[in-house]
């Protein structure tokens, strides 16, 4: 465990926690780029239904004392922060299944 901790340094520790690309090993920079462009544009856009629904979760609670609008948010908040969950664990995800193939 000392020699480990020796030679190591924090880009060592990281690095091996960090998931490897899988499938998308021999992809370029430039397509590995395109994929986390887009990976986090859908990431925001998540994120941005989550934060409409709990808008309208709140509006439609207290102002207009509408349940159905107030239910309608508590969906949308939902599946905004499952959207976020699965495209942040989409990497991990393949890196497993492809490591299960291989």
């Amino acid at each position: 465990m000392i020699l480990a901790a020796e030679k190591g340094d924090i880009t060592t520790i990281i690095g091996g926690i960090a998931p490897n690309w899988g499938p998308f090993g021999t992809l370029g920079n430039e397509a590995r780029v395109m994929i986390e462009v887009v990976m986090a544009i859908a990431i925001l856009l998540c994120l941005g239904i989550a934060v409409w629904g709990a808008a309208k979760q709140r509006i439609g609670a207290t102002a207009l004392r509408d349940t159905f609008s107030a239910e309608q948010g508590k969906g949308l908040i939902v599946a905004g922060l499952t959207g976020v969950f699965i495209i942040g664990s989409l990497g991990t995800v393949f890196t497993i299944v492809y490591g299960m193939a291989v």
